[in-house]
């Protein structure tokens, strides 16, 4: 915690400009050798970036990191759900099947992969039958993105963050190894808590790239402490058990309180450079994406700690 703290309260906060997704890796992966815990390499990478789009970059990667705690940081990753009908369970086409000397096919196609293109390894979420009951059995697939059958087609910028690339992938007969299905329920294990654990790192590279701009700019030293106080909060709030209705309703109060610090800077953006400026206004409906999921798990939460609550008098 200390390293993490004089790194975001000493360091210069004058980060070079980053011209493509390039350049963002290359600073990320020098910052990934500092700091052994996802989270501070999420703090440090948005700390490190010119622009939010950056920021949200290494909030992303370290999420997938920590997600799946074996990735090396030396790949670039991209979690593949999202396909034409949805992310929900029922909506995976994508299949895994057996195919013949004890190798597995995977075949489908995934509708919209964040930094798809840009990714050197693919987790890929398939199903490989359904249950007793009906439901699609997912497993989650680790994949060399360059492998025979793989086709990435970029998509077009979204309105905000552009920098981020975002992809189509197509699977035809790709070749698996029994040895790159991840263990676990594809769903339970990674799917479902991956949109809390997406939350913490990504709001954690957020409030690193807002230190970076206070710092820089000359917001009051109470503005600065408070942003600091956040950091801590999520930090702690990345390492807790992404499944547990108490951290999903501590995060909630915690995204809250800061969107309400970003909503009172007011006036304090104009003492920020023009271009950073410009860009913020741009990329901040970032901080709006998954609005209604996050209610959703709020809401969901509130009622698992009621019912244990009333289980408990």
């Amino acid at each position: 915690m200390d390293a993490l703290l004089r790194f975001l309260l000493t360091e210069a906060p004058t980060p070079l400009p980053l011209g493509s997704v390039e350049d963002w890796w290359t600073r990320h992966l020098r910052l990934s050798s500092r700091f052994p815990l996802p989270v501070d390499v999420a703090f440090a990478g948005g700390f490190a970036a010119d622009r939010l789009g950056y920021a949200f970059a290494s909030g992303y990667h370290s999420a997938l990191r920590s997600l799946v705690p074996e990735l090396s940081p030396e790949h670039r990753y991209a979690l593949c759900v999202t396909e034409t009908g949805g992310g929900h369970p029922a909506a995976m086409q994508t299949r895994l099947t057996s195919a013949s000397e004890g190798t597995l096919h995977l075949e489908g196609t995934k509708a919209f992969v964040t930094l798809g293109s840009a990714a050197d390894v693919l987790l890929v979420v398939a199903t490989e039958g359904q249950d007793a009951q009906g439901r699609n059995r997912l497993r989650l697939v680790r994949l060399d993105a360059r492998r025979p059958g793989v086709m990435v087609t970029e998509l077009s910028p979204t309105p905000f963050i552009p920098e981020v690339p975002h992809a189509e992938l197509g699977l035809h007969e790709v070749v698996v190894a029994p040895e790159e299905v991840l263990p676990g329920d594809g769903y339970e294990r990674y799917v479902k808590p991956f949109r809390t654990v997406e939350d913490c790192h990504i709001f954690a590279a957020l409030l690193g790239w807002l230190l970076q701009v206070a710092r820089r700019s000359g917001w009051p030293d109470e503005v600065r402490e408070e942003l600091l106080a956040l950091a801590v909060t999520m930090r702690g709030l990345a390492r807790a058990d992404p499944a547990s209705p108490a951290v999903q309703l501590a995060l909630a109060g915690a995204i809250d309180l800061c969107r309400r610090r970003v909503d009172g800077l007011g006036t304090l953006w104009e003492q920020v450079d023009a271009p950073t400026r410009a860009l913020w206004e741009r990329d901040r409906l970032l901080l709006n994406v998954a609005g209604k999921v996050r209610a959703k798990r709020r809401e969901t939460a509130r009622q698992k700690l009621a019912q244990a609550s009333r289980a408990g008098e």
